[in-house]
């Protein structure tokens, strides 16, 4: 659900700000996204799984030993969304998470409850 959710996502900003959303289907879009979501390797993943096992932000980041990109362009790219008026309720929850204003548990519920949209190229 995420991996498809993102993919939509990432492709509506990059066509708001011009790009082909096609591009989004090859390794800089999906690529990427698939890695970063699936791969042990993938420090924004990692990251993750420590919040997601109950450590906190301040015991996440001192425990990291490399830049989690995704920490630090959530906010940005979703104030990059805001001025396209760009939907992108992924990065909303992972910028509330991060910034420490959604707890985990509220963030899964956020991202698990929203109701079905089209996730194709175009809409």
């Amino acid at each position: 659900m995420l991996i498809t959710r993102g993919l939509a996502e990432i492709a509506r900003l990059g066509a708001a700000l011009g790009a082909d959303q096609h591009t989004f289907a090859g390794l800089a879009g999906m690529g990427d996204l698939v890695a970063t979501c699936s791969s042990p390797m993938s420090r924004n993943r990692t990251y993750g799984e420590k919040l997601g096992r109950g450590m906190s932000l301040a015991d996440a980041a001192a425990s990291m030993t490399q830049v989690t990109e995704g920490v630090k362009s959530a906010g940005p790219v979703l104030e990059l969304a805001r001025e396209n008026a760009v939907e992108m309720p992924i990065t909303e929850v992972v910028a509330g998470v991060t910034s420490g204003q959604i707890e985990i548990g509220q963030a899964a519920v956020l991202l698990a409850s929203r109701s079905a949209k089209p996730e194709r190229y175009g809409v």
